[in-house]
């Protein structure tokens, strides 16, 4: 009967980890906690180089959308788009906050049923630092910065037509609309996302279950051609 051989070098290094796991278990557990860290750091240094390249994609793009928007747009129709910038920003808030205060094992017992998007859902709560942080930190921030841009061009527009106006008292009047908007509808959501988290994360991973489906779809499609 064939047996496998093992080879010296891998016997050698089993006895030399035992022995410094006998004789010295503090320095083998500590070279193993260290190495622990080592990777943990890298993978927090890549996901903040991701992140960073990701918010300058994004702040680049809905800057581009809603500063074109606003060049043909009318006073009302700013405010409009003002008020769906706040109204994004206020939404990623209410995921964010959900991914954070869901618990794992409801959402898990949902994925072993195979309910769409569970299994989405699963995998945001397992990395609920950085999905929050998407959501909250970059998308939150961004829109954020935007809706204090579009403000500005908005009293710059109201002055262009009435230049009588107090510039000082309009400009502090756009930004308390602003700023109530913003805290007042994060306030808001995040009680929403707290008592219905379940419901939140699981919506938003059926969406995000819907976007691979499309992605892998049109990869298939590729492909064919």
């Amino acid at each position: 009967m064939w047996q496998h051989t093992v080879p010296v070098w891998e016997i050698l290094l089993d006895l030399k980890l035992q022995s410094l796991l006998i004789t010295s278990p503090s320095l083998f557990l500590g070279g193993l906690y260290l190495a622990k860290i080592k990777k943990s750091r890298n993978k927090i240094r890549n996901w903040i180089i991701i992140i960073t390249f990701l918010t300058f994609l994004l702040a680049i793009i809905l800057s581009f959308i809603s500063e074109t928007l606003i060049i043909k747009a009318n006073i009302i129709t700013s405010l409009i788009i003002l008020v769906l910038i706040i109204s994004i920003g206020v939404l990623f808030d209410i995921i964010g906050v959900a991914i954070t205060a869901c618990p794992v094992v409801p959402v898990n017992s949902m994925a072993a049923n195979k309910i769409k998007g569970a299994k989405e859902a699963v995998g945001l709560l397992k990395n609920a630092d950085r999905a929050s942080s998407f959501c909250n930190d970059v998308v939150g921030d961004i829109c954020g910065i935007i809706s204090g841009a579009i403000g500005a061009a908005i009293v710059f527009r109201i002055l262009l037509n009435n230049p009588d106006l107090e510039t000082a008292l309009l400009g502090a009047l756009i930004a308390g609309f602003v700023s109530s908007l913003t805290v007042g509808g994060k306030a808001i959501g995040k009680n929403i996302a707290i008592k219905n988290c379940k419901s939140i994360v699981l919506k938003t991973g059926y969406i995000v279950h819907i976007l691979s489906f499309i992605s892998r779809q049109r990869k298939k499609n590729r492909h064919k051609k």
